[in-house]
């Protein structure tokens, strides 16, 4: 089933979604896309359910349909000073005021948003599986935060954050014990606080 690009067809809204909120590395990523009411792009959906080729190819397409788009990170280091739901909250704000085109709606993934403007909004849990504007906000989070982590990756081999992400996997908390703690880990998470590993 296709999924509506907005709720109101007649009014300029922006799906909002984040990734990387659960890491115990990297930044988390929020994205702000605007479709417009008959741009139709087959297959959007929750970026999880979606296999990283499919993701791949929707995010190109999303890319050249979207009226409009941003995506913006919030790095380790402010995650631990402010804290991750806040990191969040200011990623998604981000987004949105970096947007080219001004949306008249907010429709942002979940159940708690703190908004930095007077655009109205609305959350919806689960809105990454039911309006496409969040599909695909979802979408473009996840590949730019994927490709981050893989060149992360290289930069810090050993926490297999090419495959996890930098998700707190047994491979990464072995790592983690094996090496210490780099720049890009979120020391205030339970898994990185300061231990005997810890090389920083």
């Amino acid at each position: 089933m296709e999924l509506p690009n907005r709720l109101i067809s007649s009014r300029i809204e922006a799906g909002i979604d984040e990734v990387g909120r659960g890491c115990l590395a990297g930044p988390v990523v929020a994205a702000a896309v605007i479709l417009a009411p008959d741009c139709h792009i087959s297959g959007l959906h929750d970026s999880k359910k979606l296999s990283p080729k499919r993701r791949e190819e929707l995010a190109v397409a999303i890319k050249e349909g979207a009226i409009a788009y941003a995506i913006c990170e919030i790095a380790p280091a402010e995650i631990d000073k402010i804290n991750i739901l806040q990191a969040t909250f200011k990623a998604m704000n981000q987004a949105i005021a970096s947007l080219a085109t001004q949306p008249e709606y907010l429709l942002v993934d979940g159940n708690r948003f703190k908004s930095q403007s007077e655009i109205p909004f609305e959350t919806i849990v689960g809105g990454d599986d039911k309006v496409a504007s969040i599909a695909a906000a979802s979408i473009l989070a996840k590949t730019y935060r994927d490709h981050l982590m893989v060149k992360y990756a290289e930069e810090y081999p050993g926490y297999d954050w090419e495959n996890n992400m930098g998700y707190g996997t047994p491979r990464h908390l072995l790592g983690i014990q094996k090496l210490g703690l780099t720049p890009l880990h979120r020391r205030s998470f339970a898994p990185c606080q300061p231990t005997l590993f810890d090389t920083l």
